[in-house]
């Protein structure tokens, strides 16, 4: 009975055994609790027992506790056991408390539209243990905890969930997280990483309660949406799963008030008995790490406590970051004047920057700076001169240069207009410590201004490399809250901090083609141009006076299609989307006058240079029309198949010399699937088929066909995908009948369906694992033969459970063997290779094809036992 005892918990003593010998009433801090069926097996893979989940819960209780101390906690129980990867044992899922419940158990109620729940409050290591023994293995808590009287207060805490998705894992959650880190820093928060113990990453951050649970929910969706628009390949924000694989979903939801997470140091009801735990950032920069079990964590808090313990300061102390944060002065009283927070933060002994003693006067000026500020973390200074002060705002990431993606702002103190001058150096020690430098200046024409909700303005940007003139922008308070820090009279610091998340978005302005060219630094046009431009509007001919962004799709599945004769299918290609300006020269010009021709890529930049060889192909196949069209340039390969590896070849190109030789040795194409402008007239309206329809009669294959309409698909998705298939391709595009062109939003309207290959491999040997499964297999390497040879094509340590891999130990095992089976395995692989006989066949799913012939991405499917290594081939 002694282990018994002892895993109980250190502070449990026991009163008196019951009958049953593995049942114990125990005294925990005063409170009486029976423990039944302390040897039960909970996690069968591991032997792992009721009386080991009572000991580790009691032996965490002091690190886990601050993390759930008055928080809702919902509970997951296995009350016979989590099972294995095979047969998962039963899951009940609880909110509301029963009423075997002990009186002890501190609680509150949450009330729903049509009924309340009663939550416990896991505060006290004897409750932590009551759930223990009734088998609540997980614990899920909101990122807000209940005030006195159950009053539910702000949340205190920021979460990112990032989950991957089929096809990547851990390591790709790292780069995620690396990512989010330095935004959030960027906004004066600081995250911990906290390992899943599923198959991802957490990310908190400490907040100080200033912020609703849908403001901070709507910052950190923006947030998930802004890492989504900068690394479209890695990362998602949507839900679906139909978008998630191969990429890492960031869950920004779990912020919602009504959401909860995995609490910090809660096992996990996985068929291992892992742990969602607390790490270092320096421990995610290791290559080797792998989600850590329950006995792991206890090892690690005794030797280096709880990283997340940063968390628990409270108030603006946990994640403070610095320059980006209102300081604890700015909390002060509303009677102070407009610029007290800044003098408050200064000394002007030892700062250069100015620190006037005077409060500001009232002003109606319009002036305007942005300053590069190199600090702890680079970030760029907004200000606008607002009724004497300039109202500021801390931008990460710098304006948003395109009108589809918003960036985060942080307001901070109001500064004197004296600093609309200031460029200079900061001392180290001092508040902002670093370089300043004026990124640009000038004026602005004020269109709207509600003090802490909305600010859009048009600056007027004077400087080289900063704005490149004239950019409208709209500051908008991510909540509800009125009454900010808009500078003017009267409002208060806590106003203040309350409007402190903002986005900042660029809004379009109506700019004619010369300006445009101006303003995007390109060459200015022949000085007859201009009227040559003039003439073709004026006959109703020309393109459009400013820039279409193109319309973007949405990744999805047949599933999604519903009814399929709505939609049109044509071929995904692979290679750089363009949009092409095409205009005529006027009546007036001379009969030699050629088209302009510009092509511009989905993020606006000019590549018209690096292309030289397409622009008389697009001006033949449009021949007198002006248009604006929405295409692909691809290279193709000797089989006449878009090839991205090639076209390569052709970008970033330096000088005409440098591009003239690329283009003679790599031709590129324009394949043509869009019409958004026609002789004066935007098409954006229209719907696919009638823009299709135009398409097809305006646009004509030039004599090489180096510019070409592909065939489109009407309502056969079967014979599209098909052909995509056959030909190589990534996938296909539905497009709906009906819809219009979105230009700049990613639409339903449009979903990319990519192929999912499959492939039979011979498995000729494996590689250990790391962390967890140090002790048996990490991967295993695959061939596929080549005549007497097998041809090494890579290595897949996803997609199978830890049983499947205990079991193929014990098949590998006979067949072990000296020397690699492979003709050509790669140094590093080999290296802490165990070789194996060729003999056992599986399947794996796969991305793509790499360019040295290996798998990309791919997932185990299983052993195939109706084949032999002989019967395995490359499949197309």
């Amino acid at each position: 009975m002694s282990a018994a005892q002892r895993r109980s918990g250190s502070r449990a003593s026991r009163s008196r055994a019951s009958a049953n010998t593995s049942d114990v009433i125990v005294d925990i801090d005063g409170h009486r609790l029976k423990l039944t069926n302390l040897e039960k097996v909970l996690y069968p893979e591991t032997g792992t027992t009721k009386a080991d989940v009572l000991q580790y819960y009691s032996e965490i209780a002091d690190h886990l506790i601050p993390h759930t101390r008055d928080r809702a906690a919902t509970r997951k129980r296995w009350v016979h056991g989590v099972g294995t990867a095979e047969h998962p044992g039963e899951m009940f899922f609880q909110k509301n408390l029963d009423d075997s419940t002990p009186s002890w158990v501190r609680r509150h109620a949450i009330e729903h539209s049509d009924h309340a729940n009663e939550y416990p409050l896991v505060n006290d290591r004897a409750t932590l243990t009551w759930l223990a023994q009734i088998a609540a293995l997980e614990l899920h808590v909101p990122q807000w905890r209940f005030g006195p009287r159950g009053a539910r207060r702000n949340p205190d805490r920021l979460v990112l969930d990032l989950d991957p998705g089929d096809g990547v894992g851990l390591a790709e959650c790292v780069e995620v997280a690396k990512l989010a880190r330095t935004i959030l820093q960027g906004m004066g928060l600081e995250p911990v990483p906290v390992t899943s113990g599923s198959k991802g990453i957490h990310l908190y951050a400490a907040l100080d309660g200033s912020q609703s649970s849908d403001q901070v929910s709507a910052v950190a969706h923006e947030l998930a949406r802004i890492l989504e628009v900068d690394n479209p390949d890695l990362i998602v924000s949507d839900m679906k799963k139909t978008l998630r694989v191969g990429r890492v979903l960031v869950d920004w939801s779990q912020n919602n008030g009504s959401k909860t997470t995995v609490a910090p140091y809660s096992l996990r009801g996985r068929s291992q008995p892992t742990v969602a735990a607390p790490r270092t950032w320096r421990e995610l920069a290791s290559p080797t790490l792998a989600q850590l079990d329950y006995t792991e964590v206890l090892a690690r808090v005794k030797r280096r406590g709880d990283p997340l313990a940063v968390l628990l300061g409270g108030g603006e102390d946990g994640g403070s970051g610095g320059e980006l944060t209102v300081p604890e002065a700015a909390q002060e009283g509303a009677d102070r004047d407009r610029l007290h927070t800044y003098r408050s933060m200064r000394d002007g002994a030892k700062t250069p920057e100015p620190v006037p003693d005077a409060e500001p006067s009232p002003g109606a000026g319009n002036t305007f700076v942005i300053q590069k500020h190199d600090a702890t973390r680079l970030h760029y200074d907004f200000r606008l001169e607002h009724d004497g002060v300039l109202v500021s705002w801390a931008i990460p990431k710098g304006p948003p240069t395109d009108v589809k993606v918003n960036h985060l702002a942080v307001q901070t103190e109001a500064h004197p207009l004296e600093y609309a001058t200031f460029a200079g150096t900061i001392p180290k020690g001092e508040y902002g410590g670093g370089t300043v430098e004026i990124w640009d200046e000038g004026t602005y024409d004020l269109e709207k201004w509600r003090d802490g909700k909305e600010v859009i303005a048009t600056l007027h940007g004077t400087k080289a490399g900063g704005l490149g003139g004239d950019r409208k922008f709209a500051l908008i308070h991510t909540g509800s809250r009125g009454g900010g820090s808009g500078g003017g009279r009267g409002s208060s610091a806590d106003d203040e901090k309350g409007a402190r998340n903002w986005l900042i978005h660029r809004m379009e302005l109506e700019y004619t083609k010369a300006q445009e060219e101006k303003h995007r630094g390109l060459p200015p046009q022949p000085d007859d141009e201009a009227p040559a431009i003039n003439a073709a509007r004026s006959a109703g001919r020309a393109i459009p006076g400013k820039l279409v962004a193109p319309m973007l799709a949405t990744l999805g599945a047949e599933r999604d299609l519903g009814e399929q004769g709505d939609w049109a299918f044509e071929m995904k290609w692979d290679g750089i989307r363009a949009v092409a300006y095409v205009d005529p020269p006027s009546a007036t010009a001379p009969a030699t006058a050629p088209a302009t021709v510009r092509l511009l890529t989905r993020n606006g930049n000019d590549v018209t240079s690096q292309y030289p060889d397409l622009l008389d192909p697009i001006r033949a196949s449009v021949g007198a029309h002006s248009a604006v069209l929405d295409g692909e340039i691809v290279a193709l390969d000797e089989k006449g198949r878009p090839n991205f590896s090639r076209l390569q070849q052709r970008m970033n190109l330096q000088g005409e010399a440098e591009v003239a030789r690329a283009a003679r040795s790599v031709a590129v194409h324009y394949l043509v699937f869009d019409l958004l402008h026609l002789d004066g007239r935007s098409m954006q309206r229209e719907s696919y088929d009638d823009r299709r329809e135009l398409l097809e009669s305006a646009v004509v294959p030039d004599a090489r066909s180096r510019v070409q309409v592909p065939q489109a698909f009407d309502g056969d998705f079967a014979a599209a995908f098909a052909s995509s298939r056959a030909l190589g391709l990534e996938g296909i595009m539905a497009k709906k009948h009906e819809s219009t062109y979105g230009a700049g939003r990613r639409s339903r309207a449009w979903i990319k369906i990519k192929h999912h290959f499959s492939q039979e491999v011979v498995v000729g040997g494996w590689r250990p694992g790391k962390g967890r499964r140090a002790d048996t297999i990490g991967s295993l390497l695959l061939g596929i033969p080549d005549g007497d040879t097998l041809r090494y094509v890579g290595r897949v340590g996803t997609g199978f459970s830890d049983t499947d891999l205990a079991r193929l130990a014990g098949q590998v095992a006979d067949l072990t063997r000296d020397t690699t089976p492979f003709a050509d395995a790669p140094r590093d692989v080999a290296a802490d290779a165990h070789w194996i006989e060729p003999t056992l066949v599986g399947e794996v799913e796969f991305a793509e094809w790499t360019a040295s012939g290996h798998l990309r991405q791919p997932s185990w499917r299983g052993w195939r036992t109706d084949k032999a290594p002989s019967d395995v081939v490359r499949e197309g």
